[in-house]
């Protein structure tokens, strides 16, 4: 299913559902206009082509003592696919990593990186250093975070 092919009451229950998907079928229908059948079909539809990818719970990094957010930016003087694929493999074996991208420009990778203190990181440092050979390593201490959220603009 494409854009496109997404109209306003997709959007509005896909709002809903993004704002508290542990919301009962009659007050996402109340919510958006409709009755329970349709809301229920379409976010089945939207299940079954892959717009919804799955359902989970967001949790407080700060309640769960991990306080400090690392914006790493990473630069590498190999480019071959061994590295890539070693270097890939660290990242994703991390939950300390958040996000990763690949980027255009001067740095190859950034990562955002959620741990304890300075010396958490510090050991992640470690541990990505062992598995790969970085050119250059920034990390970038987050002193507030502004806005956060992972709702797309639908």
């Amino acid at each position: 299913m494409s854009a496109a092919e997404l109209d306003p009451l997709d959007r509005r229950i896909l709002a809903e559902l993004q704002r508290d998907a542990d919301q009962s079928l009659d007050e996402i229908a109340r919510k958006v206009n409709s009755s329970k059948t349709p809301v229920w079909n379409r976010i089945r539809k939207l299940r079954e082509t892959g717009v919804i990818t799955r359902q989970t719970v967001l949790l407080d990094a700060e309640a769960l003592g991990l306080e400090a957010c690392f914006f790493v930016l990473i630069r590498t003087a190999e480019h071959e696919p061994d590295w890539q694929e070693r270097f890939l493999g660290s990242v994703r074996a991390r939950p300390e990593v958040l996000e990763a991208h690949r980027l255009a420009g001067d740095i190859d990778y950034i990562l955002k990186v959620r741990v304890k203190n300075a010396r958490a990181y510090d050991a992640f440092y470690q541990g990505l250093i062992r598995d790969v050979r970085i050119h250059n390593v920034t990390a970038l201490l987050s002193m507030e975070e502004i806005k956060y959220t992972t709702e797309l603009p639908v």
